[in-house]
């Protein structure tokens, strides 16, 4: 089998940054790239001096240069770029996230912002997006709360605190109901990362049984006892657990959770199921559906890979060429365009 949930492989990612960094000559060159600063004023006193030596010789050209922007942005490590932020902001005076966004617009604009958020702080925000918006994004929760490690679940909820100055729980708790609540509840734990490669075959067998009599075996589901085995156990000691149940049910337990549950309840067990057996697989099929058929949903699109591109996209492209049949490249060249598209396909990295 493969445990390959959470395992974050330093050869996995599509994009490392650059070694030596530097943001000075890409804080100037994002400076020059956007036309809204034709009009900039110098900072307080504090910053003329900054502003005098480096603004005068760099005088913007007229209209955005969107490519300069991809050119900076999507080659350089999420640290990195929060250096250009930092440094952007004490050499003019300008939030470099708001100045991006005042010159961009549509999917190009949401891509290059979720590239400027700290990896927590993003999360944080498609989460409260997905509990505040316009009706509830049962999925994205799903997805987040699912794949994430402990310790970044535990980074999410601090972030979304200090963010939003509410409680990530409470607002999931508020927006939810039943079974499905208490299984995000769950997952919001982050019990499913104590890993240990060590698995108590007893309780693997204990725990498949406990799951046969709440499901197949008697009238009705045991919802609860799924979604404790499910959201605390770790995913090598699940793998056990499935293994077993197949031998007792005759059945998988994907096919288990499909014939008793329904719903957003169901996405949220087969999630769990999908990322515990792989998570690239999981994450290379969200990509797929996001691409395929008529439209494109560009925000799981853009978060998958701007969460991912630093963990273990390759993986993922790798597990998406045997899903798709061809390459997560060559699907994103067929349904994007433009900046957008030009932008995505840095991000991707190279097909192997």
């Amino acid at each position: 089998h493969e445990y390959v949930l959470f395992q974050q492989e330093n050869d996995s990612s599509s994009m490392r940054g650059i070694s030596g960094f530097d943001p000075a000559p890409d804080v100037q060159d994002l400076y020059k790239a956007m036309k809204g600063f034709g009009k900039l004023t110098p900072p307080d006193a504090g910053h003329t001096l900054a502003y005098s030596t480096s603004c005068v010789a760099m005088l913007p050209s007229p209209g955005t240069d969107e490519q300069a922007i991809i050119d900076v942005l999507t080659k350089k490590s999420n640290m990195q770029r929060q250096q250009i932020a930092t440094s952007f902001k004490q050499q003019f005076g300008k939030d470099l996230v708001s100045s991006l966004k005042s010159e961009l617009s549509g999917k190009f604009e949401r891509l290059i912002a979720a590239l400027m958020y700290p990896p927590s702080k993003y999360d944080a925000k498609e989460l409260h997006d997905a509990v505040k918006g316009l009706g509830t994004s049962e999925d994205v929760i799903i997805e987040i709360l699912a794949s994430r490690t402990k310790v970044q679940l535990q980074d999410i909820i601090k972030v979304y605190k200090e963010e939003y100055d509410s409680d990530l729980e409470d607002d999931i708790k508020s927006d939810t109901s039943g079974y499905f609540e208490r299984i995000l509840v769950c997952l919001l734990q982050g019990e499913r990362d104590n890993a240990s490669l060590n698995v108590d075959s007893a309780l693997a067998l204990q725990d498949a049984q406990t799951l046969y009599a709440a499901g197949e075996k008697i009238r009705g589901t045991d919802e609860i006892q799924f979604i404790t085995i499910l959201c605390t156990r770790s995913a090598t000691h699940l793998m056990r657990v499935f293994d077993e149940y197949q031998k007792l049910a005759n059945k998988s337990i994907e096919d288990s959770i499909q014939s008793e549950t329904n719903g957003s309840l169901e996405d949220a067990m087969l999630t769990i199921v999908k990322c515990t057996r792989n998570v690239h697989s999981y994450f290379a099929e969200r990509l797929y559906h996001a691409l395929k058929g008529a439209g494109t949903c560009d925000g799981t699109l853009i978060r998958i890979i701007v969460s991912r591109s630093e963990i273990d996209l390759n993986s993922i492209k790798a597990k998406f060429q045997k899903i798709a049949g061809k390459s997560l490249l060559s699907m994103i060249v067929d349904d994007t365009s433009g900046d957008y598209k030009a932008a995505l396909l840095n991000l991707c990295g190279q097909d192997a």
